[in-house]
């Protein structure tokens, strides 16, 4: 969620406590959420799969059909 609206994620581990913070792109902290460090395991982000198929292959221009690099069958 946070990459595609332009965001990143930090962290910082800080006297036992892991601190995870969205921040945008001028550096503008969204949200924040604190754990007990000896609690955690692994902070995993799971993308958001896109529904509008929006996605392109690398390499594949827009403005053509099929591209050199991914011919299209």
């Amino acid at each position: 969620m946070a990459d595609r609206a332009g965001r990143r994620v930090e962290t910082a581990v800080r006297r036992g406590v892991v601190e995870v913070s969205e921040v945008t792109r001028t550096g503008v902290v969204v949200r924040t959420a604190r754990f007990m460090a000896n609690r955690v395991l692994a902070l995993v982000e799971h993308p958001v799969p896109r529904v509008d198929g929006s996605e392109r292959l690398l390499g594949e221009d827009p403005g053509v059909q099929g591209s050199a690099l991914h011919p299209r069958v």
